[in-house]
């Protein structure tokens, strides 16, 4: 599981590489973008990616190591493109697409891989998993903060180098799993028993509403924490803004570590409830609380960061423990695809309401994916 864990953290470095090194990318290029355009083209990339890796039912028909060997040197190719796009904003926007395209066959298959081989413990697996996601999205922006502090290009090449190690290592010493069932092809039964199976679609559309919160989260925790630190503290450099947001993001994995934990005791569905409910608060109560004194602001930034991913090894362990053993990678794409593409609305919406409100404001209009979240779970089994 080590070998897994790590190799996630290496390869969904690619995620955030951009967004850490933007301010560079404009200065350096004299360009105009967005960290909202940055991150909503590998939203774009990574939701096309699933939708072929699932029509094609490649996590079901080909060895799983294999799709993410492939995946993450392909997906390390196109990030590292960053350094020869120039001042063509088009080709850093494709190369951000194409990044996230094979990120398709990296995090959704890491889960495939977990699946195969943890079926009876998939909670505390999928828990490090996804709290080896939270450090590696987080960990371009540590690369960029005061306590490292690399030169743009080199931050770059480092994730690029991290996502060619990870695919390797999986490749070399994760054989497919005792409980890989592979398929022989996309079956489109697959989707529509996603909404047939009653567990199955709480369990999915709860996904949905913390997916509305997840990634806005995350891509503008730089801009609230510019916001905080400027606001008790002006003049505060880039790299002190970078090593708090790195913090903010990488909690996270402990929280994931232990829900996984939590849920073998009182089930998935709980866990969840208890993430959505608490971070839809966060979301209610930041324009108030972004205004307090600093050391509560960064207190309760911190808990957020926690609450908003602990939920997703639940949703992703309700879906695996629901949809049909041979289509499991596939059922598991299409939803994060469907997850992925809520995400740019919200992405979008916190872009657009940083130009016309003040920064305190903009989560709010969060909190609708908490809230909805936490109604679809509504009926779930106590064991879930």
């Amino acid at each position: 599981m080590i070998v897994l864990v790590l190799a996630q953290f290496f390869c969904v470095s690619l995620w955030f590489a951009a967004n850490a090194v933007i301010a560079d990318l404009v200065a350096t290029y004299a360009i105009q973008t967005s960290v909202g355009w940055i991150t909503s083209m590998v939203q774009l990339g990574f939701i096309a990616g699933t939708l072929v890796f699932a029509l094609l039912g490649i996590t079901d028909r080909y060895s799983p190591s294999k799709v993410f060997f492939i995946s993450s040197i392909l997906g390390a190719a196109f990030n590292a493109a960053l350094l020869i796009t120039r001042d063509q904003v088009v080709l850093i926007y494709a190369a951000r697409f194409l990044t996230g395209f094979f990120l398709a066959g990296i995090y959704p298959t890491g889960m495939k891989i977990a699946a195969d081989h943890f079926e009876k413990e998939i909670s505390k697996a999928l828990g490090y998993l996804l709290g080896a996601l939270v450090l590696g999205s987080a960990f371009p922006l540590l690369l960029r903060s005061g306590f490292l502090h690399l030169d743009w290009r080199m931050a770059v090449m480092m994730t690029s180098v991290l996502a060619l190690l990870g695919g390797t290592m999986v490749l070399l010493m994760i054989p497919d799993g005792p409980y890989r069932k592979a398929s022989t092809g996309f079956n489109p039964s697959v989707v529509f028993s996603i909404f047939k199976n009653i567990p199955l679609r709480k369990s999915v559309f709860g996904y949905f509403g913390h997916m509305w919160e997840l990634y806005a989260f995350w891509a503008f925790v730089p801009t609230a924490v510019w916001y905080v630190v400027n606001h008790f503290n002006p003049g505060a450099s880039s790299n002190q803004v970078m090593g708090l947001s790195f913090i903010i993001i990488s909690v996270g994995s402990i929280a994931c570590i232990i829900g996984g934990y939590t849920a073998l005791k009182i089930g998935n569905a709980k866990v969840a409830r208890f993430a959505l409910i608490s971070s839809g608060l966060c979301c209610l109560l930041s324009p108030w609380i972004l205004e307090i004194n600093s050391q509560l602001v960064f207190m309760f930034l911190f808990f957020w960061g926690m609450t908003v991913i602990m939920d997703s090894p639940q949703f992703s362990s309700l879906v695996s423990k629901y949809a049909p053993v041979e289509n499991r990678g596939a059922a598991l794409t299409i939803v994060n695809c469907i997850g992925f593409s809520i995400t740019i609305f919200s992405i979008q919406l916190l872009d657009f309401l940083s130009g016309v409100v003040e920064v305190r404001w903009m989560f709010l209009f969060l909190m609708p994916g908490p809230l909805l979240g936490v109604l679809a779970l509504r009926g779930l089994k106590k064991e879930d």
